[in-house]
C-alpha cells in the first residue's frame, strides 16, 4: 500500500473500533470544556475530572467562578499542576467572556485565543469538540504519534498539526482528535508502545524504523 492507502486503513480501522470517540474530559456545557481544557495543560484528564466534579456544581458559569474569587479558586482546583496560574488565567478568562461576548464561549478562533490561558492546542479542542469543527489539537501523543508513524513528521506542534491535516481523509478529520489521543495514551505509549495489543500496526511505520 502507499502511504495514503495506509493512512485510510489506519483511521478505517480506529474508526471500526470506537465509532463514536468522546474527550475523557467531563463536561456538560461549553464553557465547562473551555475550563476543563484550559485546567488541563500539563496535567492529566484524571486530576482535571476530579477537581471540576467539586467545582462545576458549586461554579460552572463565568460569573459564578469571578462570585468564587481566586483564593476559593484555588481551593478547588489545588490537586492540579500550577493550579496558581490556571486559577488566574481562568478568572481573567471569565472576566473577557463576561465583558465582550455576555458570557458566551466565541465560536471564533481569534477570540478564543486572545482568552488568557487559551492557546492554539485548547482553541482546536474547543472548536472541535464543542463546536464541530475539523480541528486537531496537537498534544503530546498527537505529537509523538505523527512522527512515529511515519504520517505526520514534525519538529513543532503546528507542524505536526498541518501535517495531520494534509494527510487525513475528509471522511475521518472530524474525530481524528479522539482516536489519536486515546490511542497514544492507551496503546502507543511514549515509552513502551504496546505493538502486539496495536489495531493499526501493519500500517505504522514505526516498526521498519526499528527493525
Amino acid at each position: 500500500m502507499n502511504k495514503a492507502q495506509r493512512i485510510h486503513t489506519f483511521f478505517e480501522r480506529l474508526q471500526a473500533a470506537n465509532p463514536h470517540p468522546q474527550t475523557e474530559l467531563e463536561y456538560t456545557s461549553v464553557f465547562e470544556l473551555l475550563a476543563a481544557v484550559l485546567l488541563s495543560a500539563q496535567a492529566t484528564d484524571v486530576s482535571v475530572n476530579k477537581a471540576t466534579r467539586r467545582l462545576f456544581p458549586v461554579a460552572n458559569t463565568p460569573q459564578a467562578i469571578l462570585a468564587l474569587g481566586e483564593a476559593r479558586l484555588c481551593e478547588y482546583i489545588r490537586t492540579i499542576g500550577l493550579y496558581r496560574s490556571k486559577a488566574r488565567h481562568l478568572l481573567q478568562t471569565c472576566e473577557i467572556l463576561v465583558r465582550e461576548h455576555e458570557g458566551q464561549v466565541p465560536r471564533l478562533r481569534e477570540q478564543l485565543e486572545r482568552l488568557p490561558g487559551v492557546g492554539r492546542k485548547t482553541a482546536n479542542v474547543v472548536l472541535n469538540v464543542a463546536f464541530g469543527e475539523t480541528t486537531l489539537a496537537v498534544d503530546t501523543h498527537i505529537f509523538r504519534l505523527g512522527n512515529r508513524t511515519g504520517f505526520a513528521p514534525g519538529r513543532t506542534p503546528l507542524e505536526v498539526e498541518h501535517a495531520w491535516l494534509a494527510c487525513i481523509p475528509k471522511t475521518f478529520l472530524l474525530h481524528a482528535h479522539h482516536w489519536l489521543i486515546l490511542h497514544g495514551r492507551y496503546i502507543c505509549t511514549a515509552r513502551s508502545p504496546d505493538c502486539g495489543r496495536c489495531l493499526v500496526r501493519a500500517e505504522c511505520g514505526f516498526k521498519e524504523k526499528t527493525a
